[in-house]
């Protein structure tokens, strides 16, 4: 027999090796294959028609479909983390937990699914343990950060991750704080650490609102209200729109008798609040503490006292100063024909206000600012 004969009956045994190899293979190992390969594909194919439904806001067949495709595939930890999305939106909690916690089984590092999870226990079911657990992992999680460029950086939500899960911290301790209320030693030493955790977050974040906030409103429950004062006037800082640091701030200022400032910041939060929609309960209780506020400060001889001569001060001094020319109006031509006045900052246009854009960042000014922090700092701290 030629040499490339040979060659050519070798190699053909060789190939009827392999396919009778890869035969065997299949055969002794079909439920493998079915489970990793076959299942595998239509559990994809039976999510990625979830996301489409979801995408849709269609959540009872994105539903259908994702459980569909679990089953197949169980290891489609996005798959899990929609499904608690909707869960929840169903207000189907139990459910929202486990979708969750399954998300993050197969994806240990899917730091959403485990903040998600958290926030849920703590606030939806009260579970403040399992919640700060969670929260503890996204915290002590290693992650590797990458920058690159204009295509991926992920260090900014590793950062912002940790913020959050701090902010979150704190806020489930001082929910934990209130529900202990017959043991004093457990609520002080759940609030300590709710002031600790929102001041960990703001050394990663510290122009967020919310932690300034509620880091003011535990030191107000603790009774520090020096630094309570100065966190209101923070929050008020960043976001002075917000009336809920305005309005803390008030009562905080009430408390401690400086009832000038108290009704001043009262005044800012009962106009922010009536702007709000859907608002009557707001409005009720800045409203409750508006009149308290003005029938303490107007009780109060020394401030009686200080009223008056002011009023008086002002009198005279307008009496001699004012003249015509100081309180004359603005005005050309053209507004008269149209019917507008111009001041500064302000248009009349017949006779009604509208807001300009120099008016309209003059109050944004005027409720950015804090003039009662000067009571809370000292002159050490400058």
């Amino acid at each position: 027999m030629k040499k490339g004969c040979l060659r050519k009956l070798l190699s053909a045994l060789f190939s009827l090796l392999v396919i009778a190899g890869i035969a065997a293979a299949i055969y002794f190992n079909q439920q493998f294959i079915k489970t990793h390969i076959i299942n595998r594909i239509e559990g994809m194919y039976y999510v990625h028609k979830g996301d489409k439904a979801y995408h849709k806001m269609n959540t009872i067949k994105a539903i259908k479909y994702y459980n569909k495709g679990l089953k197949l595939f169980p290891g489609h930890y996005g798959a899990w983390y929609n499904l608690g999305n909707i869960y929840v939106s169903f207000e189907d909690y139990y459910s929202a937990l486990y979708a969750y916690s399954q998300a993050f089984k197969y994806n240990p590092k899917m730091m959403i699914a485990r903040m998600n999870y958290g926030i849920v226990a703590t606030q939806k079911l009260g579970n403040f343990d399992i919640a700060i657990d969670q929260f503890n992992k996204i915290v002590n999680t290693k992650r590797k950060l990458l920058s690159i460029p204009y295509v991926f950086n992920n260090k900014i939500s590793t950062k912002e991750n940790k913020a959050i899960a701090y902010y979150n911290i704190g806020v489930t301790y001082r929910l934990k704080y209130l529900y202990e209320n017959n043991d004093w030693e457990k609520q002080r030493k759940y609030l300590a650490k709710a002031i600790d955790a929102y001041k960990k977050s703001l050394k990663i974040a510290p122009k967020k609102y919310d932690t300034l906030f509620n880091l003011g409103l535990a030191y107000h429950i603790a009774g520090r209200y020096d630094d309570a004062g100065e966190y209101y006037c923070k929050a008020i800082e960043v976001q002075p729109m917000s009336y809920e640091a305005h309005y803390n701030l008030a009562v905080l200022l009430r408390r401690l008798r400086y009832f000038e400032e108290s009704y001043k910041e009262i005044e800012k939060a009962a106009t922010l609040v009536s702007a709000l929609d859907e608002n009557d309960t707001q409005q009720q209780y800045v409203s409750i503490v508006m009149n308290d506020i003005m029938r303490t400060m107007y009780g109060n001889e020394e401030y009686r006292n200080k009223l008056n001569t002011a009023l008086n001060e002002e009198k005279n001094k307008t009496a001699q100063h004012m003249t015509t020319e100081e309180i004359k109006t603005k005005e050309t031509k053209k507004d008269k024909e149209k019917g507008t006045v111009t001041t500064e900052g302000v248009n009349l246009v017949n006779g009604k206000v509208v807001v300009t854009k120099d008016l309209d960042e003059a109050i944004l000014k005027n409720f950015g600012k804090c003039p009662s922090l000067r009571l809370f700092t000292s002159d050490d701290d400058d």
